[in-house]
């Protein structure tokens, strides 16, 4: 039976400054007619909205595929698989809730039909069962909802004790086969929890026929008849259309769906994403959440003045910044998803409208240019129209070579330059063959019996099994440069944390020649023998990291790395360096009240003496960094409002 967790009562803060018992609150996110209609983005949308009015919100998702988890599964198929910071391979949506919420999320916040089912077997197999037969009602069902109230109890935003509400997504559409046990565990789990507790979004399509030009509303009528049918009532529809709903077509709706007008929602194109909590904050809805959940005195109204002046500056941005991302999933812009989020955080906080020309790195190769010459030629002209040059992580052989080529071309024409994982040590092949003069160098995953093996397999490495068998998560990186440029742009940090995916590092004992010949690895683990930065100190902006930078990224907090490159891409470095608060501080509406922050970017750890001052050890122009230091915690505290 489900445990009676379910039903603890947490204290909160009423409207009037008094302590009261609340019970946990869930909004369960459904889809309809068709995939793809920005389920996720309306989830982190809601929970956008229900933290500015002062709750604590928690997300889930729940992916109904027999994986256990999304590691293994092909970006083409899938999009991006997002690490979280307890090494979780996880789907992309949980990369929009940490970004759009900015919290912390952990494995358990996604549930899989591998991970039920697993969970079940392994119970059986120990005989907690006492010898019953095991079916998909009550043991399946009962697990997943023990799953959602054991995960919504986790905190998630820093704080002691579990959030106030939590939003879950179903991933998939109303009838899908295998979204049948979780539908049927949501419907008891809504019975379980009672009125006032349980709120239920459907998510639908309201198309245009463009023979009559008419907004046509059948396609929802039948989603929630289908809906309503599996057991599971909806309380407010989200409908997506290309523009507004006509307010004849809400009536109709209404009528149909047995939904209240005014808990029917538009949720219409938009210039950027960033609008859709004000989409949902115009059309009052979280005065319809905070009704249906029985919030009324403990919710306050809500606050999004810098949510709605960052959606602002990103539609009036015109300075362009041109970003070649050089990848091998080029085809599916799901596939590096986080890295153009990171891209146009740092870009609206650089004011720069970003501009990403997609190559296929295997264009770039000389193979190519025998078999498709424009195409061929079609790549490196974009390549060479680029500002500035990103090589994103990747598996497998295919398009390597072009990636070579490509921090070849940024390395010698001084052209900003970031790696990610793959990108940094297809860095450390290239400069093995064209300064060593190594031109058998190689990486053991693409060539294992090179002779030069500069990208080894980690020893604690499996080969054998490919899930969950990399270096996940999040892991500490060690500044052994103070004065190098990833240490600056992370506010003169010591070391910082960032989330990592890999199975092959640098060759700790090719490191020494390295050096010799000019390659600095200025960031190493808390060996000193796993390489996870390196720079060229005579470059403009040349940077290869091990980890994935991106997954921290936060609107208003961009990374440290992916500032750097868009600043030097848009010439902007050098005095972003010297004067960190160059840029123009975006005022707080609210006074500050707590005092400013040691941290200065994403997960940067700047120690700060007792008189203010930090102990950072770099100097420049002979002068002590220490005040360089204080003023980028005091931008950061500013940006992050």
């Amino acid at each position: 039976m489900v445990s009676r967790a379910l039903f603890l009562l947490r204290s909160s803060v009423d409207s009037c400054g008094f302590f009261v018992e609340i019970a946990m609150k869930y909004v369960l996110v459904t889809g309809g007619v068709v995939s793809g209609l920005g389920k996720g983005v309306t989830a982190s949308s809601i929970g956008v909205l229900l933290k500015a009015c002062g709750l604590r919100v928690t997300s889930i998702k729940i992916d109904p595929y027999l994986n256990t988890d999304a590691g293994t599964m092909s970006p083409f198929e899938h999009g991006e698989v997002f690490v979280l910071d307890d090494g979780g391979e996880v789907d992309l949506d949980l990369g929009n809730y940490e970004r759009f919420l900015d919290i912390k999320l952990t494995r358990d916040n996604n549930i899989t039909t591998g991970k039920i089912y697993q969970f079940v077997i392994n119970k059986e197999r120990k005989g907690d069962y006492l010898g019953a037969t095991v079916q998909v009602v009550p043991h399946i069902t009962d697990a997943i909802q023990e799953w959602i109230e054991r995960a919504a109890m986790i905190p998630v935003d820093g704080k002691e004790g579990p959030a106030d509400i939590c939003v879950i997504e179903l991933g998939g559409t109303i009838g899908d086969i295998e979204s049948m046990p979780f539908i049927e565990a949501l419907g008891q789990f809504s019975y379980r929890v009672g009125p006032g507790n349980f709120c239920l979004v459907h998510v639908s399509l309201v198309p245009v026929l463009n023979v009559v030009g008419e907004q046509k509303t059948k396609p929802t009528q039948h989603s929630v008849r289908g809906l309503r049918g599996l057991g599971l009532i909806p309380n407010i529809l989200a409908c997506r259309s290309a523009k507004p709903l006509e307010e004849n077509v809400k009536e109709k709706l209404s009528q149909f769906c047995h939904v209240p007008v005014s808990n029917i929602v538009t949720l219409h194109d938009v210039t950027n994403i960033w609008h859709i909590p004000l989409l949902l904050k115009k059309q009052k809805t979280h005065e319809a959440l905070i009704e249906l959940l029985q919030l009324q005195g403990i919710a306050k109204q809500p606050w999004l003045d810098d949510w709605t002046r960052r959606a602002e500056i990103c539609d009036t941005l015109q300075d362009p910044v041109r970003i070649a991302m050089v990848g091998k999933y080029t085809g599916l812009s799901d596939s590096y998803l986080s890295v153009l989020k990171a891209l146009l955080h740092a870009s609206v906080d650089c004011q720069r409208k970003l501009v990403v020309d997609w190559v296929a790195s295997a264009d770039l190769e000389e193979t190519r240019e025998k078999e498709a010459p424009e195409v061929h030629k079609k790549a490196w002209d974009l390549l060479k129209a680029a500002d500035g040059i990103l090589v994103p992580g990747g598996f497998g052989d295919r398009g390597v070579e072009g990636k070579i080529l490509a921090a070849k071309y940024a390395r010698e024409n001084k052209v900003p330059y970031l790696g990610i994982c793959l990108g940094m040590q297809i860095v450390v092949v290239e400069f093995a063959r064209s300064i060593l003069n190594l031109p058998y160098a190689n990486s053991t995953e693409f060539v294992p019996d090179t002779t030069t093996p500069c990208i080894i397999f980690m020893p604690e490495g499996s080969k054998t099994h490919m899930g969950g068998t990399m270096r996940l998560g999040s892991r500490r990186t060690y500044f052994e440069a103070p004065c190098c440029k990833a240490a600056k742009l992370y506010g003169n940090a010591n070391f910082v944390d960032e989330r990592h995916r890999h199975r092959y590092e640098v060759n700790p004992d090719m490191v020494p020649e390295f050096e010799k010949a000019g390659l600095a690895f200025v960031g190493k683990d808390e060996t000193g023998k796993r390489m996870e930065i390196i720079e060229l100190p005579d470059h403009p902006y040349f940077i290869g990291v091990q980890f994935h930078p991106e997954f921290k990224s936060r609107p208003g907090k961009p990374s440290a790395l992916f500032l750097g490159l868009i600043a030097a891409s848009s010439g902007q470095l050098g005095t972003f360096l010297k004067d960190p608060v160059h840029y123009e501080l975006r005022t707080p509406r609210h006074p500050i009240n707590d005092p400013l922050t040691s941290k200065s970017y994403q997960n940067g750890n700047l120690k700060k003496l007792t008189d203010g001052s930090a102990n950072g050890n770099c100097h420049a122009n002979g002068n002590d960094n220490g005040a360089q230091a204080d003023s980028w915690a005091q931008r950061s505290h500013y940006l992050q409002l």
